[in-house]
């Protein structure tokens, strides 16, 4: 019998159109002989949807059109079956879909960052990638530093700022410069695809950028920008009890940073059509990345011990900065659902993207077992109490 796989994408964040992308180029990969698969788009509003063209890439080039020739969905637990339901609900409209794991292929802000993880886990499906706390974590850029930092993974000094000091411009810059010196690197706190993401050299600049990641968050972070900076990314697979490390990358881009157009827009050196429906596997790069032997394995012994520092599970992709001046290494960000899963980083050592996918649905089913072996409740007679009584009408009462 075929494992039923549904393929969870989109969401109300600014990389919606990456998700999709994504998504459609993971389910290309999914072994149609293990696998029985169900596309399932999340819009912008939250409402869930199946149907015949959802997992067409083309027709997200009209959606309000894709969505009225498809099925508005809910989920449903029946008897120990998860099961996606019609809604609103037709006597004779469409059988539910039954499904034994999810596959949550998206990026940025809520949903790459726990909030669908925490939704899906309240259905009580087994679901690929990162826990609500990994996930959450990895997505807070300011968080996520002071957890590697707390243990011994090398990240840059930085200094986060929320709206309210955004108010009081002048008092903000004070305290940036004096921090750091330029250039400095701007980015919201919490996302994704470089979106928001700039260098300024002077104080101009850092006003513009300032403003530029206000656009996209409320919660900012300001660092040092390493001028003669090499970027090195590398992917980990597996979970807290074992993991391994992709080969490393240099990923090339036009500018100071790595843009959202280098990423997806580009065409890159390594997509034989072009155009961006190739996602991050378009993006021009060097694997193996241009390093010494010693640095390839330092960068991939940190990348699993942050991997494992988490409680990360599935595949991620960290990015490592070297600065070139000196040779000192330092751990960017994770990206806990890579553009492309990664795929391209794993296919040169032997794992196909399909073989890849295995192993993603092989571990949230782990996973799974491993929780249900957990004790999360016991029986109690709390709510049985004679002292109980006393609790009417206690909402209103004063101490």
């Amino acid at each position: 019998m075929k494992i039923r796989v549904g393929v969870i994408f989109g969401g109300r964040s600014v990389e919606h159109e990456v998700s999709i992308i994504s998504a459609i180029q993971a389910m290309q990969s999914l072994d149609g002989d293990k696998y029985e698969a169900t596309a399932i788009y999340l819009t912008k509003d939250n409402d869930l949807y199946i149907g015949q063209d959802i997992g067409n890439i083309e027709a997200y080039k009209d959606i309000p059109t894709l969505l009225k020739a498809s099925q508005r969905v809910i989920p449903v637990k029946e008897n120990g079956r998860f099961l996606l339901a019609a809604y609103p609900h037709k006597a004779f409209g469409m059988k539910p879909v039954e499904l034994d794991v999810m596959l949550p292929i998206v990026h940025g802000t809520n949903v790459e960052d726990g909030t669908l993880m925490g939704y899906i886990k309240t259905w009580g499906i087994p679901f690929a990638g990162c826990d609500v706390t990994s996930a959450a974590v990895g997505m807070d850029k300011y968080i996520m530093k002071t957890v590697f930092a707390d243990n011994d993974i090398p990240v840059l000094p930085c200094r986060r700022y929320t709206t309210k000091d955004y108010k009081n411009m002048d008092a903000m810059i004070s305290d940036i410069e004096e921090r750091f010196s330029y250039p400095v690197i701007v980015k919201p706190v919490n996302s994704g695809s470089s979106v928001g993401i700039s260098v300024a050299h002077d104080k101009d600049g850092l006003i513009k950028s300032l403003d530029n990641a206000y656009t996209f968050a409320n919660v900012i972070l300001v660092e040092h920008a390493i001028s003669e900076l090499q970027e090195i990314n590398c992917s980990v697979l597996g979970d807290m009890e074992e993991a391994e490390a992709s080969l490393c990358e240099e990923p090339y881009h036009s500018d100071e940073i790595l843009s959202y157009e280098d990423k997806y827009m580009s065409g890159g050196k390594s997509s034989k059509n072009g155009g961006a429906s190739k996602g991050m596997a378009s993006v021009a790069r060097k694997i193996p990345a241009p390093i010494s032997d010693d640095m390839t394995k330092r960068i991939q012994e940190l990348a699993v011990r942050a991997f494992q520092c988490l409680g990360c599970n599935g595949v991620v992709r960290f990015d490592f900065m070297i600065d070139k001046s000196d040779r000192s290494l330092y751990l960017n960000e994770i990206n806990t659902i890579p553009g492309s899963l990664s795929f391209y980083l794993w296919e040169p050592a032997g794992v196909p993207y399909g073989k890849l996918l295995d192993r993603l649905i092989e571990l949230a089913m782990k996973r799974k077992r491993d929780e249900e072996r957990v004790t999360f409740s016991f029986e109690t007679n709390i709510l049985n109490q004679s002292s109980l009584k006393g609790l009417k009408g206690s909402k209103g009462s004063k101490s």
